[in-house]
């Protein structure tokens, strides 16, 4: 059994990794870290996992994190930097669902994330947990960056296109839209129900923090200087993300050839659907599970592609990824304890 550490355990995330991980047949739970919540059972908190999680919660200073097999990072950005050296040092696998080790130019990092990196000796070292781009790395890995819900999107839309060429790398454009559970489990007067409700907004349209992360990640299939327009709007649902792309597209290819070519990126690809030319995938298609589904659009037969992408951003945007990482970390069966239908209606 892999024994599982949770640093950050009260937060979106982090019940989603227990709700995921307190039915994987090769996980136990050791510990869940929380300082406020010192003591309390998990599931008084979250009575969802009533008979399922039956530990409590419990100060940081009170566990031994180096007895684990791998330890989440649940936490604001800044946490895992912190804690992360000596995890490494004594053997432990670290998974950051945050920020910190997911840019690796630490300039750049510290001028988006507004803090210093304390631990820049690991941004190498650290490996992107992306599956689908990612997966013989993440087999050797020992620190994953598990990357930003809107990024998983933006990039497994755009680096089939870019990997063979077809589209100007210098114009790609990306009109996202996610559920307030995005913004974290926190008091903030524009995630309130009477301020997000029956309310559609958009944020960070000046530069948002998940641009450099996934520039540099698109830069990696192209030699053509990456420009992504990143927007991402507010909407009044609970989960769920939809990503709209646009790309320009700079050789003659046919509809046909375009969908085969995402139909062999992603075919050996068990949570990625390639939904049929002209498709409308919606959000709740992907509801509580670990599934990216996309479909392909070319108005009018020009020259610009559209790709709709939609995510559970909490599963495949966030926890259910980072099991997944887990998962290969481990050598066990990638999709273990991720086979969850999503939930309709």
């Amino acid at each position: 059994m892999i024994k599982v550490g949770i640093v950050g355990g009260t937060g979106y995330t982090g019940v989603e990794l227990l709700r995921l991980l307190a039915a994987h047949p090769e996980v136990e739970l050791t510990a869940i870290t929380s300082r406020k919540e010192d003591g309390l059972p998990v599931a008084e908190m979250y009575p969802s996992l009533r008979g399922r999680v039956n530990i409590a919660f419990s100060s940081p200073d009170k566990v031994d994190l180096t007895q684990c097999d791998v330890v989440f990072f649940a936490t604001p950005h800044g946490v895992a930097m912190a804690q992360a050296p000596e995890l490494l040092a004594k053997g432990v696998k670290v998974i950051d669902l945050a920020a910190d080790f997911r840019i690796k130019d630490r300039a750049v990092f510290e001028k988006t994330y507004k803090i210093d990196h304390t631990a820049p000796e690991l941004l190498e070292q650290a490996v992107y947990g992306l599956p689908e781009l990612n997966r013989e790395d993440i087999k050797k890995a020992k620190l994953i960056a598990n990357p930003g819900c809107y990024p998983t999107t933006m990039q497994l839309g755009f680096v089939p296109l870019l990997k063979a060429g077809l589209i100007d790398a210098g114009h790609l454009i990306a009109d996202c839209k996610s559920g307030v559970s995005g913004a974290g489990r926190k008091a903030e007067i524009g995630t309130l129900f009477s301020e997000s409700s029956d309310n559609f907004k958009a944020y960070g349209v000046s530069g948002h923090r998940h641009t450099p992360e996934t520039a540099a990640q698109l830069q990696r299939y192209t030699s053509d200087k990456v420009s992504l327009i990143f927007t991402p709007h507010l909407t009044p649902m609970i989960r769920g993300m939809h990503s709209t792309l646009y790309a320009r597209l700079t050789k003659e290819v046919s509809n046909e050839e375009l969908q085969q070519l995402f139909e062999d990126a992603y075919a050996d690809q068990p949570f990625v659907d390639v939904m049929p030319w002209g498709s409308h995938p919606e959000t709740r298609s992907t509801r509580g599970a670990n599934m990216l589904r996309l479909a392909l659009h070319r108005p009018n037969n020009g020259d610009t592609l559209i790709v709709l992408v939609v995510q559970d951003n909490l599963v495949k945007g966030a926890s259910g990824q980072a099991v997944q990482c887990m998962n290969l970390m481990f050598g066990l069966d990638e999709g273990l304890g991720l086979q969850t239908i999503a939930l309709m209606p």
